[in-house]
């Protein structure tokens, strides 16, 4: 599966392009000026989940391409609120972007072509998803999974508790050979993550 990645604003957020079936993972901060300078059409966005860093060019990316935009229904007060992050005091402000189809938990979900198994593993964000491609076993896991880390769990809707057994009763169960590529850094094992990761050791 041919893959192109971009990396883009202040908290260097990974998205995912996959050219052979149009599919965008996650909308960050300069992702619309790098899908226009590489000649790439989006279909789908599937969002991963609605922090500003991993959606700040999802409104402009669906007004340019006149794709889908998908997420977990726990994600759009996220997206579609313009001023959500202002009632817990933070002074962001985001384009809303409403979903056109809201994606569930599912052992299969084909789009255009690809067959993901679609994984739930909110406590870093509600709604949080992770989208496993199964044929190359590619795991694009938002901020649930890094190498050597995982999400942050202080930002509102968190719970620490929650990610941590999400990690291990879902993602703990994929194939230790599958790739993590995460939101943010580089890319993973499973295996590995088991074997060293310190917040689940």
């Amino acid at each position: 599966m041919k893959i192109d990645v971009f990396t883009g604003g202040i908290f260097d957020t990974n998205t995912f392009f996959l050219p052979d079936s149009g599919i965008l993972i996650d909308a960050p901060q300069g992702a619309a000026d790098w899908l226009a300078e590489s000649g790439h059409r989006v279909q789908w966005l599937l969002l991963t989940h609605g922090h500003i860093d991993h959606v700040w060019d999802a409104a402009r990316i669906k007004a340019e391409h006149g794709c889908r935009v998908v997420c977990h229904r726990d994600t759009m007060p996220i997206i579609t609120d313009r001023n959500f992050y202002k009632q817990f005091g933070m002074n962001w402000e985001i384009e809303p972007v409403e979903p056109d189809h809201f994606m569930e938990e599912t052992d299969s979900d084909l789009l255009t072509g690809v067959d993901f198994q679609v994984l739930l593993v909110p406590g870093h964000c509600p709604g949080s998803l992770c989208f496993l491609e199964k044929e190359s076993g590619v795991l694009f896991g938002g901020d649930v999974l890094f190498a050597g880390g995982i999400g942050r769990t202080d930002l509102p809707g968190g719970d620490h508790a929650l990610l941590l057994s999400g990690i291990r009763e879902k993602l703990w169960l994929l194939d230790d050979n599958v790739t993590v590529l995460p939101g943010h850094g580089p890319a993973t094992k499973i295996g590995i993550e088991k074997r060293t990761n310190p917040f689940l050791r």
